[in-house]
């Protein structure tokens, strides 16, 4: 039965999760941490930096950590198939009737109409993500304790990407090395 609930869940988040992984980030937190409680919170956040430091998609990397989670392998591989399936039948129609109807105006209109959905989804993602990290909630309302490591290093990490263009990849392993370090003291 487990597996099915696996399926079924990130079958969901896969099928509504328009705007790639950022944008699936609060309807996993809606599902499976607040839904079904196979994380809590802390683990979401876990996830979250996890899924985002490992290669390939935020959605189909959280999927493998909580099939694994929650059945080993096998669990594992259920809820990926159940995360990439809706995406692999809708592209693949999509490309159908894209390819015989994308002269149409109304095509192109309907195409730029779904812009500002998928944006304020993923500003939705970035900002549960970051009040996550630096206040242990999902919500302002909910706010008490501030992570001041965690702030310090957001704030430095913000400062070097945008003032002098560091490169993306080396602002995450060097807040890991230098968030772990400060930990260990």
């Amino acid at each position: 039965m487990i597996f099915l609930e696996l399926f079924l869940v990130y079958f969901q988040i896969g099928m509504f999760a328009f705007g790639g992984g950022y944008a699936a980030m609060p309807l996993i937190l809606s599902l499976v941490v607040e839904g079904k409680g196979w994380l809590s919170m802390a683990e979401y956040a876990d996830l979250t930096t996890i899924a985002e430091m490992t290669p390939g998609p935020i959605a189909v990397n959280s999927a493998t950590f909580v099939g694994q989670k929650m059945a080993g392998l096998p669990g594992a591989i259920v809820c990926t198939i159940g995360c990439i399936l809706p995406s692999l039948i809708i592209v693949l129609t999509l490309a159908y009737f894209y390819t015989k109807f994308r002269g149409l105006k109304i095509v192109q209109s309907v195409l730029g109409e779904l812009r500002p959905a998928v944006v304020a989804m993923i500003a939705s993602a970035g900002t549960t993500i970051l009040l996550m990290a630096l206040f242990d909630t999902s919500t302002l309302s909910e706010i008490h304790d501030v992570h001041w490591i965690e702030l310090i290093l957001f704030a430095l990490a913000l400062f070097a990407l945008r003032k002098y263009k560091v490169n993306p990849i080396a602002i995450i392993f060097s807040t890991a090395i230098v968030g772990t370090l400060l930990y260990m003291i």
